[in-house]
């Protein structure tokens, strides 16, 4: 019996597991990034919003019938990720949008089929292309967000 075959299980590990890594960042790292990547997850949630509203994406499975089902992507890997990818890339413009690009990508083009065949969600007004389009913005959003807080001090 596999967990991936649980939902439930599987949008329970992905919100606790990234969070293992986050002293592996380093207190320093997580005070400097934590401003951009609460300010991208705020964008993501209003992305969510217009998302619900235009129907670009369905949530068939939730953790609690008052959180969103993106509650878990959301505040796991794309919290977290999006830390490590600054830490590991910012000051390196190419090399940022590359490894954005990728990771994007494996969830675009991969991930989603894979929480399809599971029942968690699904896309129904967008294509993928429109989705990386987002993601592709959303990592503009985070660098530029960065650069600024940077330049400011």
């Amino acid at each position: 019996m596999s967990i991936l075959k649980f939902p439930k299980v599987l949008l329970s590990l992905m919100l606790i597991l990234p969070w293992f890594s986050l002293p592996l960042l380093g207190k320093r790292a997580v005070k400097r990034y934590l401003p951009a990547v609460l300010f991208i997850s705020l964008v993501v949630r209003i992305v969510h919003f217009i998302a619900k509203r235009k129907n670009w994406w369905h949530w068939e499975e939730k953790l609690h019938p008052k959180l969103s089902g993106e509650f878990p992507l959301m505040w796991g890997p794309y919290l977290i990720g999006s830390m490590w990818i600054l830490k590991l890339t910012y000051g390196r413009f190419v090399q940022f949008l590359l490894l954005n690009l990728f990771v994007d990508s494996l969830f675009t083009f991969v991930l989603v089929d894979f929480f399809k065949k599971r029942g968690i969600v699904s896309l129904v007004r967008l294509k993928k292309w429109g989705l990386a389009l987002i993601f592709f913005i959303d990592s503009l959003l985070l660098y530029g967000f960065q650069y600024v807080k940077d330049k400011g001090k």
